[in-house]
């Protein structure tokens, strides 16, 4: 198994592959285009803020492989947010591949959106095993609206997407490595995927 976490200088990369080697899984950590298109698995984490990220995917041209790779790809936290149309933080255009945009809380939350919170309305394998409600970790200033792609939602306020998926792009909005045996069983699904 080939799997590949994308390292652009926004995410914290090494969190995602502890949490796999925990699992049994070798990651390479890489921004080089041959090896994420060669790769069985593709995770894309992103941690910061979304201007800044999409100059670094543009700068080592990823912005232009990621859209296009065939193979099961994993957006966490801000890669979710960078999957989409545009976003709201510093009016950042995104990658493209969900049609939809990133919104930033009501001012009236406390923002960011920082610990554990509740999953539902959870659709697809990669929530197999995962029971209702179960609660995984966030930290977010930004997310996306409840939209077709949605298969789990969270509510913070108002309810919003807590993960998407449109054909092979999956994404989810809290960090699946940080969240304990419901995180694993997510990473484990995912790398199930077909």
């Amino acid at each position: 198994m080939n799997i590949v976490i994308i390292d652009y200088g926004a995410g914290n990369v090494k969190s995602v592959q502890f949490a796999l080697e925990r699992l049994g899984y070798e990651a390479e950590c890489t921004n080089e285009a041959s090896k994420i298109i060669s790769a069985d698995k593709v995770i894309f984490p992103g941690v910061g803020e979304a201007k800044s990220a999409m100059q670094e995917l543009n700068r080592f041209g990823l912005d232009k492989i990621i859209p296009e790779l065939k193979q099961p790809v994993l957006g966490i936290c801000l890669g979710m947010q960078l999957m989409c149309e545009h976003s709201e933080e510093n009016d950042t255009d995104c990658l493209g591949i969900f049609p939809v945009d990133v919104k930033k809380f009501d001012e009236k939350l406390k923002v960011p959106h920082i610990g554990w919170n509740q999953i539902q309305n959870l659709k697809g394998h990669l929530f197999e095993e995962v029971d209702e409600g179960e609660y995984v970790y966030y930290v977010h200033s930004f997310y996306i609206p409840e939209n077709p792609f949605s298969i789990a939602d969270t509510e913070y306020g108002i309810n919003y997407s807590g993960a998407i998926r449109k054909d092979n792009f999956y994404a989810c909005q809290f960090h699946p490595e940080k969240s304990g045996d419901t995180g694993e069983q997510i990473l484990k699904n995912f790398i199930k995927a077909v």
